[in-house]
């Protein structure tokens, strides 16, 4: 009886010290800022800048203008090469340059909707460049209206009533 007892005390013993050495940490507190540095680190530049991340095509009619651009500067001193450009659906079509952009240079991307579509729409664009790993998203979004709807001009005997034929007035 006293070695059944003493196997328990045992047990209970190592699961309680299992039991602590596993349990989780509590995270480091972070080191204060120095003194006179509110400010937070400032981001480290890209290498490149658009003049726009965002196009409101508003609310515009079936078939209308489907394009619209995004100015894409080279703010590094290394020439930048856009490895792919690539719309969230095949309806939002990237046309973007295949050569190397040189430093200070500014080119367009060209990004096509298709307006054929009627609804409100909200696309992106991702934009990945050769060397780095975070990619660019630039977005578009609007509404496409439905053309009014025609009414086709009546046929003789349509039903309208009005056939077009001059009436007889006896006196």
């Amino acid at each position: 009886m006293k070695k059944i007892i003493l196997f328990a005390a045992v047990c209970a013993f190592a699961f309680t010290v299992n039991a602590q050495s596993t349990a989780t940490k509590p995270a480091p507190k972070p080191t204060p800022a120095p003194a006179g540095s509110s400010a937070p680190a400032p981001e480290k530049d890209p290498g490149w800048k658009f003049d726009k991340i965002e196009h409101d095509y508003g609310t515009i009619p079936k078939g209308a203008e489907p394009y619209c651009e995004f100015r894409l500067t080279n703010t590094s001193k290394e020439p930048l090469i856009i490895a792919s450009a690539v719309g969230s659906c095949g309806c939002t079509v990237p046309e973007y340059p295949k050569e190397p952009i040189a430093p200070g240079a500014t080119v367009i991307i060209k990004v096509r909707y298709d307006t054929q579509r009627i609804g409100h729409f909200e696309k992106t664009v991702t934009v990945n460049f050769a060397g780095q790993s975070v990619p660019a998203t630039l977005k578009i979004h609007g509404t496409v209206e439905a053309p009014p709807a025609e009414q086709p001009f009546p046929t003789p005997g349509s039903g309208t009533g009005n056939t077009g034929a001059p009436v007889n007035q006896e006196p």
